[in-house]
């Protein structure tokens, strides 16, 4: 599905009676037993909701409402006659009742193997929690999307343009769910416990953002065996129960959360004299118009204004264009400047790998083209890839190519060569220095 090859089969060759068509290799049978998956899951979920039409049509034949008994019937049915639970009967039912009679374009995209199993139930889940009038808006949207990226990318970037469609309405549902935040402590087994803390996601991500740091610190660290989920639990244990890192090495004292807030420049203007209320509402038709943080999504605007006025951690990003932004130190160091790393991270929001959503503030910068190679330290050479992916870009066979004017898109090619384009939450511009000019000393 996700497969671009560079270029089809030769036309006049087709013509040729001797002509054979490409024999398919291991990648390509498992894409076909994909396709056939998708086109079976989507009669399955026909034949699911118009089977508890018959049975409903039935049950009031026989005189019976139509009440939870009957669709609980409806459920045990189902789920005797798959051999499967009634919870998960319950699930099928309620998906194929969304997918037939409120995104028949998702049922035909999955009918036609252009979507899988996995995106048609994130789309019907996600779009089910929004109002109802915004759905037929944003459907054609969410198939497109759910046709041309793997099930990670699809649900990150469907989160964001949901979100941008419901901003008129987030600070009214902010302030609502705000008043939810809660701890709560779980019983588990082998003397251990959850806790669950439920707060807004900006400061969540700043929490796990500084406990991560803290954690990689010590785990630098001589003799230490710890992996790095149980230096963070550690930390967040010290952290509250002490309230202080002295018992930590040096380095990884006064370690601070940093997040990226995102907002529209002149939306920082005073609110009370109407220029940035306007000026965001005239952004709102490019997606523009509201703020977000990095690896969140969207924030209510008056939030943003705080988190930007100076406080520590918070690294505020305008997307209005700002003088001294660094591009490029070609050749002159091999590590990026803290600046060029920010908008490295700022631009693609995640690794920039097929399918991966860890956040581009865990991820490590890579440069595509090999510093030994010959590579620039610049925008148009350097990408964030999580530690995984970046094993698998120099030890697994694959090649990593910037697509040029595109903004920051890559193009990962496989060891079978077949081609994955990976686009950037955020684009950039890309400039280039005039042959006869110097680069700008850093």
């Amino acid at each position: 599905m996700f497969w671009n090859p560079e270029s089809p089969p030769d036309e006049a060759s087709q013509d040729d009676d001797e002509w054979v068509p490409p024999i398919p290799d291991a990648v390509d049978l498992v894409i076909e037993t994909q396709s056939v998956m998708s086109v079976l899951a989507a009669q399955q979920y026909a034949r699911v909701d118009a089977m508890r039409g018959e049975l409903l049509a039935d049950a009031g034949a026989n005189g019976y409402a139509h009440t939870d008994v009957v669709e609980r019937s409806i459920r045990l049915e189902l789920a005797l006659a798959m051999g499967t639970t009634e919870a998960a009967a319950d699930m099928l039912l309620a998906r194929a009742e969304a997918l037939v009679h409120r995104y028949p374009a998702a049922l035909d995209s999955l009918g036609g193997a252009r979507m899988t199993a996995g995106h048609a139930n994130a789309l019907v889940d996600a779009l089910d929690a929004v109002e109802p009038k915004l759905r037929d808006d944003l459907l054609p949207a969410l198939v497109l999307l759910a046709e041309t990226q793997p099930v990670g990318t699809f649900r990150r970037r469907m989160r964001v343009l949901i979100e941008t469609a419901r901003v008129t309405t987030l600070p009214e549902r902010y302030g609502r769910a705000v008043l939810d935040r809660r701890v709560i402590l779980e019983n588990a087994d082998d003397a251990m416990a959850w806790l669950h803390v439920f707060l807004p996601a900006v400061e969540a991500h700043a929490i796990h953002g500084r406990a991560t740091a803290i954690a990689k610190v010590l785990a630098a660290q001589p003799d230490e065996h710890r992996t790095l989920d149980q230096l963070r639990a550690d930390v967040l244990g010290d952290l509250l129960i002490d309230g202080t890192t002295e018992h930590t090495p040096v380095e990884a004292r006064g370690i601070r959360a940093t997040v990226a807030v995102t907002v529209p420049a002149l939306a920082l203007l005073d609110p009370d004299d109407g220029v940035g209320e306007q000026a965001v509402g005239a952004h709102s038709c490019t997606g523009g118009g509201y703020a977000s943080v990095e690896g969140v999504g969207p924030i209510p605007m008056d939030r943003a204004r705080e988190l930007c006025g100076g406080t520590d951690g918070w690294m505020r990003i305008l997307t209005h264009p700002e003088t001294g932004m660094v591009l490029s130190v070609g050749r002159d160091r091999y590590r990026p400047p803290p600046s060029l790393r920010r908008l490295v991270r700022w631009r693609a929001d995640a690794c920039m790998a097929p399918g991966c959503s860890i956040p581009a503030a865990r991820c490590q910068i890579d440069h595509n083209v090999a510093w030994e190679h010959g590579g620039q330290t610049a925008l148009t050479n350097l990408t964030p890839f999580c530690h995984g992916h970046h094993t698998v870009k120099h030890h697994g066979g694959w090649k990593i190519d910037h697509i040029a004017d595109s903004g920051g898109a890559v193009r990962w090619t496989s060891p079978t060569g077949r081609l994955y384009r990976v686009d950037p939450e955020r684009k950039v511009p890309s400039f280039a220095l005039a042959d006869d000019l110097e680069p700008p000393p850093f």
